[in-house]
Order: structure tokens, then C-alpha cells, then sequence
């Protein structure tokens, strides 16, 4: 009966008791250790809308009264053609916006030779226009005092 391997002795009893105790032992560390790993949960609220890149898009001056604002805040129109500036007290300013094209040394060079050559051309139209008056005028007129042979006194 001692000798049956299917009937347990004191020793393997002990030795498995004192297994499971080590096993038992390693998942209380464990569970600790995870316990005091987690982050904390903080949460936190905002009361007031977050400002959307600093301007908001409105469509008219009414959208733009109706907006409730904790800061002055800038809206304007989706072609950016009118903005308007809302302050906290309600005041609104409207303002229009024109887009303004950098130019380069080439594009001021031809505006200016375009602007010579316009200037020319008039010059040139109002030059053609009297001259023009002129020689029909000259035309027009008879000579008087002029005699149409030579003269017997230069010889």
C-alpha cells in the first residue's frame, strides 16, 4: 500500500501543498504589480467651445449676432470676401477683404513697359490727329504774296 504509486506519501503531499503556495504567491505579485501599473483616469471638462483655428465661417451679419462668444473672435464668409469681428460685449465690426497677388520683378517690369507703351500710343494718336488737321488746313489753304514763275530780278 505504501509502495502504490497511486496512493500519495507525506513527502509528495508537502511537496505539492508548498508548489501551490509558490504558485499562489507568484499570481499575488503579479496582481499587485499590475494593480500599481495602471495610469490614473482623469477627466476633464470644458465649459467653454474650443476656438476652431482662431475664426469661425458665417454665412451673414445675422449668423454672426446670434453666436454667443467668451472671446473676441473673428468670423468670416467661405470665399473670404467679408469678415467680421465679434467682440464679448456683442460688438460687431464688418470688414472687406481683398486678396492682394505678390509680384515678381518680371511682372512689374511688363506692367510698367505696358504702361509706357499705352502712354505712347496715346502720344502717338494725338500727334497723328493734329497733324492730320494740320495738312488739311495747309491744303485748304491759297497762298497769297506767292507768284508762280521766277523772278526777272535775279538775273
Amino acid at each position: 500500500m505504501y509502495n502504490n504509486p497511486y496512493y500519495p506519501s507525506a513527502q509528495n503531499s508537502m511537496d505539492r501543498i508548498d508548489g501551490q503556495i509558490r504558485d499562489l504567491e507568484n499570481m499575488r505579485n503579479q496582481l499587485q504589480r499590475t494593480m500599481s501599473q495602471q495610469p490614473s483616469i482623469n477627466q476633464t471638462f470644458q465649459l467653454a467651445p474650443s476656438s476652431q483655428g482662431g475664426y469661425r465661417v458665417a454665412n451673414s451679419a445675422e449668423e454672426v449676432n446670434r453666436e454667443l462668444v467668451f472671446n473676441d473672435t473673428l468670423f468670416v464668409t467661405k470665399d473670404f470676401t467679408t469678415m467680421w469681428l465679434k467682440t464679448v460685449s456683442g460688438e460687431v465690426k464688418r470688414y472687406a477683404l481683398t486678396e492682394e497677388i505678390e509680384k515678381d520683378e518680371k511682372d512689374v517690369m511688363i506692367e510698367s513697359l505696358q504702361r509706357q507703351i499705352d502712354e505712347l500710343k496715346g502720344r502717338l494718336d494725338n500727334e497723328e490727329y493734329v497733324n492730320a488737321n494740320n495738312v488739311r488746313a495747309i491744303k485748304d489753304c491759297e497762298p497769297t504774296g506767292v507768284q508762280d514763275g521766277p523772278r526777272d530780278d535775279a538775273e
